[in-house]
């Protein structure tokens, strides 16, 4: 892919996000996504290759939104940007050479070398047509005064991210365990659970110096209940 895109625009920089998701984890993709895109600078072109469905009846995307670009397949990687309202989209064609298990070589990378290059968006392909897939986090629910979320992201500390927005105060419950919301990791012993707010505004599990998923047997799904004190 690096080879395509350098083939067709020389003169841009690649920066690798991550290669850490794990294979098909479609949800974990947008999740990075939904982290990272708009922290590069307009005109950026994001290519998000999890693409289980590779091959299949499903679409090809191009994204222009916010100022930047997404290229990707449409299962819902893209759809931190696809919730912008000025979002526009096109389906890609699908070159007959192109091979049915690696789109991200022969589809998405030409894509992006075709936009480095100043080719708009509606060159690139005719408006998508609906439905696109958008998926979106687990909704949150309030229960007798205390916010019910779920753990959606294990990240590779083992910390356990929850889709609930942090507070100043308060306690996370799950399963048998009741852990204070603190600032900083370094608020509780070595050892000890903690949950704090982390970089992207949600409540994190941790464990200091330590994994949470697997010292607490958390994973993705896990029920939290975060209680909030004054």
């Amino acid at each position: 892919m690096k080879g395509v895109i350098l083939s067709g625009a020389p003169d841009v920089t690649i920066v690798d996000v991550t290669h850490d998701v794990p294979p098909q984890d479609v949800e974990r993709a947008r999740l990075t996504v939904a982290r990272v895109w708009r922290r590069f600078p307009a005109a950026t072109i994001h290519v998000v290759v999890v693409d289980p469905g590779v091959g299949s009846a499903r679409a090809a995307l191009c994204v222009e939104s916010d100022g930047r670009f997404l290229v990707g397949p449409d299962n819902g990687v893209l759809s931190p940007s696809l919730l912008i309202p000025s979002a526009r989209v096109v389906e890609l064609p699908l070159p007959s050479s192109a091979s049915a298990t690696f789109h991200g070589r022969d589809v998405f990378a030409p894509c992006a070398a075709a936009l480095a290059r100043g080719e708009t968006l509606e060159s690139l392909g005719q408006p998508a047509l609906s439905p696109i897939v958008r998926r979106t986090p687990e909704p949150i629910r309030r229960v007798n005064g205390e916010l019910h979320g779920e753990v959606i992201l294990v990240d590779r500390f083992g910390n356990c991210v929850t889709n609930l927005f942090g507070f100043g105060a308060g306690t996370v419950m799950v399963g048998s365990h009741c852990i204070p919301l603190r600032h900083t990791y370094a608020d509780v012993a070595v050892g000890a659970a903690v949950a704090l707010v982390g970089s992207a505004g949600f409540v994190e599990i941790a464990v200091r110096d330590g994994n949470a998923a697997e010292t607490l047997r958390l994973s993705r799904g896990a029920r939290v209940q975060l209680r909030t004190s004054s």
